[in-house]
This record gives structure tokens, C-alpha cells and sequence, in this order.
């Protein structure tokens, strides 16, 4: 069997296991709870019927005061997304990951529009309720993004969500997607919430107490619109996720 051969059956192979729906199921949940898959945060009604969504997850032994500040400085040319930064600056989204806490990037309006890139679409803040929500979402409306901070013992359950609607895509284009995004998705968001959860757990890196009583680190200046919890509803049939570099 030639080579050519071989690298055809192995595309289709991947693309088969891929396309299966419960290795997609768990691409698409990695770290979260069913409970956490299927409820309702805040910031789902900001794009209620969206097709694509995902929900990843992971335990962080710091509690949400020490969260929450690598939240609020996460964007291009601000904290970066810490993930795979080479990958993301390959489709230009300028990201570099920051190590420590940026005072500079520690106050947050609803309203404010976060860069993303110079070519892809902004991204506006619609919640930020300190220490338990931040959600924006694209300026063309087909992305919302939501981090949920759920305090518990000992730490912090920290929430990813992705809402997606990708207008005029059909049947191939979903497809392809899918069969591209939904991994590759996985692969930058694992690495972002790990990325955080070591930030925050560090020693010496934040102390909530003392930016608590500042009042310096995490603000959100203004407003603070809260989204209305909703009913669990059963996913979508078809679900995919794209994290900065992908939503292009």
C-alpha cells in the first residue's frame, strides 16, 4: 500500500472516530459535570439558539477572588489567552499569555470592546459580575463567550462556554467544521484552563485578600448586567467549539 494510500485511511480513520458521537460528546465536555453541560448560565440568552455550543470545565484549588483576575486581563494585546500563544499568533490575534497579574488590565465595563486581532471580529463585554461572571460576545453576533466561577470547597469550579452560530454554513461546511474546530478547540481550550487553574494556584502569584481590600484587581466598572438563570434545556444535535483562533 502506498503512502498516499496510507495518509487517506488514516485521515478518514481520525475523521470517522472524530465524527462519532461520543468521542464528539467528550471533546466538546472535557472537564465538565453533565449537570454543568446541560444547565443554564448566564449569558446564554445572549445567543439563545446558537447550533454550535460547548461546555469544558476544570477544578481550580484557589477560591474565585483568585480567579477572576486572569479572567478580566485575558484579550489580545492585553494578558493573552494563555494557551498555545504560537498557534494564536498565527492567525494574527496577537497573544501573549501573561505570568503575573496586569494592574493595567484589571478594570472591566460592560460596553468596552476587546480587540481580537486586526482582522477579527471584537469582542464585547455584555456581563461582568465580579468574581461569578464575565460573558462577551462578538460584534457580528455569532460568538458568545462565558466564564462562571462557582465557588465550592477549597476552591473554584471554573466554567467555559462557547455559543456559536455560523450564518449561511451548510451540510459540508458544518461538516468540515466540525471536523477540524471541535478537536482543535479542545486541544487550546484544555491548554487555556490549565493554563489559568496553574496561574491562580500558584504561590505568592495573587492575594485575594490584599487586592480585595484595594479594590484594584477585577473591577467591573459600571453596570453589571445579570442574565436571568433559565430552565435546563437539552442540547443542541450538533455542537462544536471554537476558541479565539478558530472563530475567524
Amino acid at each position: 500500500m502506498r503512502t498516499p494510500t496510507l495518509l487517506a485511511a488514516a485521515v478518514l480513520t481520525a475523521a470517522a472516530v472524530a465524527g462519532s458521537p461520543p468521542v464528539r460528546h467528550r471533546m466538546l465536555t472535557w472537564g465538565a459535570t453533565p449537570e454543568e453541560a446541560a444547565g443554564p448560565l448566564a449569558g446564554d440568552d445572549l445567543l439563545p439558539d446558537a447550533p454550535l455550543i460547548s461546555t469544558r470545565a476544570i477544578t481550580i484549588g484557589a477560591q474565585p477572588a483568585a480567579v477572576w483576575p486572569w479572567l478580566v486581563q485575558m484579550g489580545s494585546g492585553r494578558g493573552g489567552a494563555y494557551t498555545y500563544d504560537w498557534i494564536e499568533n498565527l492567525f494574527g490575534l496577537n497573544m501573549h499569555s501573561a505570568d503575573e497579574v496586569l494592574p493595567q488590565f484589571q478594570q472591566l465595563t460592560v460596553g468596552d470592546v476587546l480587540p481580537l486581532g486586526a482582522t477579527g471580529p471584537a469582542m464585547r463585554v455584555e456581563i461582568c459580575d465580579r468574581e461569578r461572571t464575565l460573558a462577551i460576545r462578538s460584534t457580528d453576533g455569532a460568538w458568545v463567550w462565558i466564564f462562571a466561577l462557582r465557588p465550592e470547597a477549597g476552591g473554584t469550579r471554573l466554567i467555559s462556554r462557547n455559543r456559536i452560530r455560523i450564518s449561511g454554513a451548510g451540510p459540508v461546511r458544518r461538516f468540515l467544521y466540525d471536523l477540524v474546530m471541535t478537536p482543535g478547540s479542545l486541544v487550546m481550550e484544555r491548554r487555556m484552563l490549565l493554563g489559568i487553574k496553574q496561574r491562580a494556584e500558584r504561590p505568592g502569584a495573587h492575594h485575594p485578600a490584599s487586592s480585595a481590600s484595594s479594590g484594584r484587581t477585577g473591577l467591573c466598572l459600571g453596570a453589571s448586567r445579570k442574565a436571568p438563570a433559565r430552565p435546563p434545556s437539552s442540547p443542541p444535535a450538533d455542537q462544536a467549539q471554537a476558541g479565539p483562533a478558530a472563530h475567524r
